[in-house]
């Protein structure tokens, strides 16, 4: 399929919408009662689920830090997430990218500091790629976190963006990913607007760099607004129970 098969004259996209809007995304967290911290999220067709246990004791004192908490993150796609039916092991080498990338995300934000000698576990699970895996992971694991208790500086939250027949096109699907879509993945803190993630492995015009960055960075808003009424109502449905 051409790039200009991905976008009418009319401004809309394969799946219907306009070039700024972002796919239905839907959320809630406290989903384990096992795990310090969970959540669920779709975007889209993308849906993700997120685990989280710590801050605990070191397994390997070894392997830890005297001055601070340590992160671990594994990431796991089934099988049948996508058509590629390609059966993926927690070592494979995009899964230990998109963990690496979520590990980067969260280990400035997560104040490590306040709990040395000790680890924080971060599991995620994709059972449907519909495109924006790695948006999708971030802001589930932020969700997870924010469930778990860890203190944080903000949420960290995640959106894509790309340029379809030279248009930014916000939030790209699976259909529009495969169709070698110049695409940038960002993860911004929404109150302070800081970057915490900025990731690229297609090539982007620089002319076009500005305008996709901004309508990804837009994204982040539009989606910090959701999660925060996701946790709000989280809080308030946990208080009640304590009420009752």
């Amino acid at each position: 399929m051409s790039r200009l098969e991905l976008l009418t004259p009319e401004g809309l996209r394969v799946d219907g919408r306009r070039a700024n809007e972002l796919r239905k995304i839907t959320a809630k967290t406290s989903v384990f009662s096992q795990s310090d911290g969970s959540a669920y999220i779709e975007q889209g067709n993308t849906k993700c689920l997120a685990a989280v246990y710590g801050p605990r004791e070191l397994r390997f004192r070894q392997q830890g830090a005297a001055d601070r908490a340590i992160i671990n993150v594994e990431f796991n796609i089934a099988p049948f997430s996508s058509t590629e039916r390609k059966k993926r092991s927690k070592n494979d080498k995009r899964s230990l990218e998109v963990a690496a990338f979520i590990r980067q995300t969260f280990e400035p934000i997560i104040f490590t500091s306040q709990m040395p000698k000790t680890q924080i576990s971060i599991y995620l699970q994709i059972f449907q790629n519909d495109g924006g895996l790695l948006q999708a992971c971030i802001n589930a694991a932020s969700l997870a976190l924010i469930d778990a208790g860890i203190p944080m500086m903000d949420f960290a939250c995640a959106c894509s963006a790309g340029c379809i027949d030279k248009e930014p096109v916000l939030d790209l699907n699976h259909l529009e990913e495969s169709a070698d879509t110049p695409e940038l993945t960002l993860a911004i803190l929404p109150r302070s607007g800081k970057v915490t993630l900025l990731e690229m492995e297609s090539r982007l015009h620089i002319s076009k760099l500005e305008g996709v960055t901004e309508l990804a960075m837009e994204g982040c808003q539009k989606i910090h607004s959701y999660l925060d009424q996701v946790v709000r109502e989280n809080t308030e449905h946990l208080m009640s129970k304590l009420k009752a």
